[in-house]
């Protein structure tokens, strides 16, 4: 299973990074198309020992795949064969929208990071929509008994003002919460200019107020709703945040998304600045995601369901988690670094930890 590194370095280490990305979301979809994925579902379905309760759902693990590899729900069958407890979707708008001006993806390999400046490239919550419903549709066909996970992030369309910003929300709210297990609003992405404002509490409670309404009356049943956070706030912007969560009776928080920091990074600072701006993921996330979800536990206590993102890499980043109080943990960009088993990986390693310490 360690051979993937090599590979990468010699197959996508020299490519744009987006590119590369595409190449190999279109060689995981083709697994699936072709029937490899089937094979590769027995291989690395989770232990029943993994299964997690939380969100009214139980969840093949606790392990899931971050919102931003699948953007458009293109892939969520061929993800959920890799081994991951749940795919979110996203971030997805109300509006189709191009994203930002390449190149916007840039990997700084000697920090397993990565820089974007997406700006939530998709086409729009009506055309996500029908494969949701598609996908969730196959995935209880496959997967009886305890299926893999469909959550949705979704956003502001950068085109609409933000005094606009809930009726854009309530959009997608509407389009796609039937076809969603759980629906996250991303407050929190660097790479629309303005969005990050919204994660003031006073302009949070309408909105998720309004887009937790909509979803369950669109779906006809109650939509778990959760928000993601940035690992910038301060603390007591947290604690605010953790206070109106419990306030509006809200399922979770998502802790974190992207930093617009560039503290604590070993590659030559000219090389980071060549970059530009946009979010920064992976291991230099590690320690300020977890401080966040720590936090936030500790305002919480058992009321919400805590989602840690953010520099994890390893089982033992996830049993960490999960010992700091999430009752969830996703990865995305070690995912890039580490390939297609890696979501196996983890899984294997948590369930022997479920019998003996990792």
């Amino acid at each position: 299973m360690r051979v993937y590194p090599t590979f990468f370095k010699l197959a996508f280490s020299w490519m744009d990074a987006e590119r590369a990305h595409t190449i190999g979301f279109k060689a995981i979809r083709l697994a699936h198309t072709t029937g490899a994925g089937k094979v590769l579902a027995r291989l690395t379905a989770p232990a029943p020992s993994l299964q997690t309760s939380t969100l009214g759902l139980t969840f093949p693990s606790p392990f899931g795949l971050a919102a931003g590899f699948d953007k458009e729900g293109h892939g969520i069958e061929a993800l959920a064969q890799l081994g991951f407890g749940h795919v979110e979707v996203g971030t997805i708008t109300g509006q189709a929208q191009p994203g930002n001006e390449k190149p916007r993806l840039f990997r700084l390999v000697q920090d397993r990071a990565v820089i974007n400046r997406m700006g939530f490239n998709n086409d729009g919550a009506a055309a996500v929509a029908p494969r949701l419903k598609a996908a969730r549709a196959a995935l209880q066909r496959r997967y009886p008994a305890v299926r893999p996970v469909i959550g949705v992030n979704i956003g502001k369309t950068k085109a609409v003002e933000l005094t606009d910003a809930v009726a854009d929300y309530l959009v997608s709210a509407r389009t796609l919460a039937p076809a969603a297990d759980y629906l996250v609003v991303n407050v929190s992405s660097p790479n629309t200019p303005g969005l990050r404002l919204l994660q003031d509490v006073e302009t949070l409670r309408p909105l998720l107020t309004a887009v937790g309404r909509e979803a369950d009356d669109a779906a006809g049943r109650h939509v778990p709703l959760l928000v993601k956070i940035a690992p910038d706030l301060s603390d007591e912007d947290i604690d605010d945040v953790a206070a109106l969560a419990l306030d509006l009776e809200l399922d979770g928080i998502i802790a974190t998304n992207t930093t617009i920091g560039r503290t604590g990074l070993g590659t030559d600072p000219a090389e980071v600045e060549k970059c530009g701006a946009g979010g920064l993921s992976g291991a230099p996330l590690k320690a300020r995601s977890l401080e966040v979800l720590r936090r936030l536990k500790s305002a919480t206590g058992d009321a919400l369901t805590l989602i840690a993102v953010g520099g994890v890499e390893t089982a033992q980043d996830v049993q960490d988690r999960l010992d700091a109080g999430a009752t969830l943990v996703q990865g995305y960009t070690a995912f890039l670094y580490e390939g297609p088993f890696w979501a196996a990986g983890i899984n294997r390693h948590l369930a022997k930890g479920r019998r003996r310490p990792l």
